[in-house]
């Protein structure tokens, strides 16, 4: 009987779902969201939330554990440690968030993004928008100096 045993099989075997995960995670702290599967998403939100309340807690030891789970992606571990877990000291948990977009138009799977939350994608994308319009009305200015009139 499977009494008190939750956990996304994925459709895996143990050693392939830990390395699709450890693959996942990497991913999510480097580009800071990712798309995927919902159940992929909801697997991998747990796996990286642990992950992240390890890193609080800097150490060797806690570097260790983390490289092990992450299997050997030591940039992954060094993003982490370095630029994510520290903006999250104050926070007890919910790192991430899963947003879900609907089905695939191939195959009809269930897609979401998995994003770590303060790093909204909206907010970075109007981030952008505004330093490039600012950008545009400075070389506007430029042009203005440059013509005589």
């Amino acid at each position: 009987m499977r009494h008190r045993k939750k956990r996304f099989k994925l459709g895996r075997n143990a050693a392939h779902r830990q390395a699709m995960l450890a693959n996942l995670a990497a991913s999510l702290f480097k580009y800071k969201h990712i798309k995927t599967t919902t159940a992929k998403a909801k697997a991998a939100r747990t796996f990286s939330e642990k992950l992240i309340t390890l890193a609080k807690k800097p150490s060797v030891h806690t570097r260790r554990l983390a490289l092990k789970k992450l299997k050997n992606k030591k940039k992954a571990m060094k993003i982490l440690f370095d630029d994510i877990a520290p903006q999250y000291t104050d926070r007890p948990g919910g790192y991430t968030r899963v947003i879900k977009l609907g089905p695939r138009p191939g195959d009809n799977a269930d897609m979401a993004i998995l994003e770590l939350v303060g790093y909204d994608m909206a907010t970075k994308k109007k981030e952008r928008a505004k330093k490039k319009e600012e950008k545009k009305e400075e070389d506007e200015k430029k042009k203005r100096m440059r013509t005589p009139g």
